[in-house]
């Protein structure tokens, strides 16, 4: 039986955080310092294209608290209309991060552009990125099937918006921020699923509740003084080291100085409310962001999953692939309504979630928006191939369950998991006693 213990100081700094803090910087009037950034592939990514943008960064490794380094960047700008002209196709590889927020700023730059990406990226939709920019005034072309390349043709002067955004998404809600603090006049973006907040929070936008809806309001032509940003441990991340502890018997695990904003930690609320071992201890505000320790301990009874509520879904949307493989093996049953979205992402992962599941002998039912799985109806005798789907949170998930469960099956192209989790491996393999 495997067991692991210990405390959690080298989680990978937050992807969303890191993302939006480099391309903030980039927007800013100075020096932008932020410790902690992520060294993950998408989070490299948006630094290349900053730099092939003609953003001057750097980038080095430096002393951090529990005895491992951190990575600092500094990144030196003129403001808003600091980007030059790129002499190649700024490639964002599997980064849907990269490709639709950085859009919003090239929208405004008076230049021609092209965002491109790798197999996956490339099949993802951006309409949703065109339509906002358009109504601004920008010049956006697709493929015809809506999906990258994306080509810029960019306007210094973008029209203001009130723009409801159709579906929830930090991405696009970002994307329209980052273009409206160029536009000529004052913006507004309404949601009325509540998503991650860090763009609001970084920039200090104003924002407000009006009939069930959030409105945020984004000063045009608004200059930014840079200030430094301190990137805490991914959420999203967590996840899985929550579930391993968890599911793995005997185990306790400290996690540390993990991000706990409200729109990124949904995953723990309903963790505790399904019974699972855990309490968050040390909470303190830094630059704006909730942070503090997990503590988990190993529970053999925790309750069946079921999820359905769109707010939840909205701000847990990372986490549904490990709280699904979770719940499977915890419980054999796992329920999903109302998240059409996951068929978006790196990969269908509602598809890929099912196909991997019945691999393994779990009963499942998909649908449209979700799947349920009713039970696992037998547990294979020889080892089992999954599929990462070219995924990294797939990957992660069943790996997960493997390690904790010491089940006998193989992951194709496992090293996904370098997009967000360089040292997946490395940590578990430290956690083990």
């Amino acid at each position: 039986m495997r067991v692991f213990k210990g405390e959690v100081t080298t989680l990978p700094p937050d992807k969303s955080i890191s993302h939006r803090a480099a391309l903030i910087g980039a927007l800013s009037e100075g020096t932008t310092e932020i410790t902690n950034f992520s060294g993950g592939f998408d989070n490299q990514s948006t630094l290349s294209v900053l730099q092939h943008a003609g953003i001057a960064i750097h980038q080095e490794e430096i002393a951090g608290p529990h005895g491992r380094p951190f990575r600092r960047v500094v990144i030196d700008s003129q403001g808003l209309w600091s980007f030059r002209p790129p002499e190649v196709a700024l490639m964002c590889n599997n980064s849907g991060s990269t490709m639709r927020m950085f859009a919003g700023i090239l929208a405004a730059q008076p230049f021609r552009s092209e965002l491109i990406g790798d197999s996956s990226l490339m099949k993802r939709p951006m309409k949703r990125v065109a339509d906002p920019l358009r109504l601004m005034g920008a010049d956006i072309e697709l493929s015809e099937a809506g999906t990258a390349p994306v080509r810029i043709n960019g306007m210094r002067d973008l029209k203001p918006i009130t723009y409801t955004l159709p579906v929830p998404s930090a991405q696009v809600k970002s994307l329209v921020a980052f273009a409206a603090l160029h536009a000529d006049g004052e913006s507004r973006i309404i949601e009325s699923v509540l998503s991650r907040d860090h763009t609001e929070v970084m920039l200090g936008l104003e924002s407000v509740e009006e009939a069930g809806q959030r409105i945020i309001v984004v000063p045009g032509r608004k200059q930014i003084s840079a200030k430094p940003f301190y990137i805490p441990a991914d959420p999203s991340a967590a996840c899985f080291i929550v579930a391993l502890g968890l599911l793995a018997r005997g185990s306790e695990l400290m996690i540390r100085d993990v991000c706990l904003n409200p729109t990124r930690a949904a995953f723990l609320d309903i963790l505790i409310a399904a019974g699972a071992g855990l309490r968050i201890e040390n909470e303190r505000i830094i630059g704006g962001e909730r942070i503090g320790d997990i503590l988990v301990k190993s529970s053999s009874d925790i309750d069946p999953l079921f999820i359905s509520d769109p707010q939840v879904i909205a701000i847990a949307i990372d986490e549904i692939p490990m709280l699904a493989v979770l719940s499977a093996f915890a419980t054999g049953h796992f329920e999903l309504h109302n998240a059409k979205e996951l068929r978006t992402k790196e990969s269908d992962r509602i598809d890929a979630l099912v196909v991997n599941l019945e691999r393994l002998g779990f009963s499942c039912e998909q649908y449209p928006d979700g799947f349920v799985v009713k039970g696992r109806t037998r547990v294979p005798s020889e080892t089992v191939e999954l599929e990462s789907f070219d995924d990294h949170r797939i990957a992660m998930s069943f790996a997960i369950a493997g390690r904790a469960t010491e089940s006998d099956f193989d992951i194709t192209d496992i090293e996904v998991v370098g997009v967000s989790f360089p040292n997946f491996f490395e940590l578990l393999d430290s956690l083990e006693v």
